[in-house]
């Protein structure tokens, strides 16, 4: 029997997109566990807290240091209740077996997603190169975000990022001074950057009138892809990506 109302599935696709990346390398993608993180499918905590977030809010903004979760301040409570509805949906789908669909999402045409990446993705990846065995190390779910839903922030706790996929910025203020660095953060309001140092630099629209800013993301070609899929090239994508095993 399903465990109370079914949440948002909006809210579930959010916080799918948003969980992978920042929660998955402990947890598993589907949230059974992974590289040191418990199953959160059978967490009392998650069961609790019902899809609210009221529960796992303080647990993700402040961690559980002692047990090895770092914390994870920068998300936001929308982002968060967002996951808590992708987990309810988890456990709600556990506890109906015959409805749970996470698990069968490779249903496109292989051929298909190859003639698709060879139009589309040669540029920049190789099948025998970058992408070889991509199959062997993400789960289904994982590798469909990891081309959909690319990230570059970053957070402590979280696994080293590749170089290849870390977006750069040079920053130039009003008074001509200028700072280039790796893009920590950044949105509509501010921007933060780590420079060649180590030192980290944070701005703010608001407070540094005429500031400049030039971003070079090696993802924004994903990005900017996204809104043009059809959800058969998706489907198709995915399917012949698993055969890179």
């Amino acid at each position: 029997m399903a465990l109370g109302k079914a949440p948002d599935p909006e809210a579930v696709k959010r916080g799918q997109s948003t969980y992978v990346p920042a929660c998955g390398f402990c947890h598993g993608s589907t949230a059974r566990g992974g590289s040191g993180g418990p199953n959160l499918v059978r967490s009392v905590v998650v069961m609790h807290d019902q899809g609210t977030g009221k529960e796992i809010i303080p647990v993700v903004r402040n961690g559980r240091t002692d047990k090895g979760m770092p914390a994870f301040p920068r998300l936001q409570e929308a982002q968060i209740k967002d996951i808590a509805a992708f987990l309810l949906s988890l456990i709600q789908l556990n506890a109906n077996r015959n409805d749970y669909k996470i698990l069968n999402i490779v249903t496109g045409d292989p051929g298909k997603g190859e003639a698709y990446f060879k139009a589309h993705c040669t540029d920049c990846h190789s099948p025998t190169g970058d992408l070889a065995h991509i199959a062997r190390k993400f789960e289904p779910v994982a590798l469909q975000t990891r081309f959909l839903y690319p990230k570059t922030d970053w957070y402590p706790g979280m696994p080293p990022r590749d170089p290849r996929e870390m977006a750069t910025a040079t920053v130039r203020l009003a008074s001509g001074q200028t700072y280039a660095g790796t893009v920590e953060r950044r949105d509509d309001f501010s921007i933060t950057i780590t420079d060649a140092s180590g030192q980290r630099h944070y701005w703010s629209y608001e407070n540094e009138p005429g500031i400049k800013v030039e971003i070079k993301d090696p993802l924004k070609t994903h990005r900017d892809m996204l809104p043009n899929y059809t959800d058969e090239d998706m489907h198709n994508i995915l399917a012949y990506l698993e055969t890179l095993k």
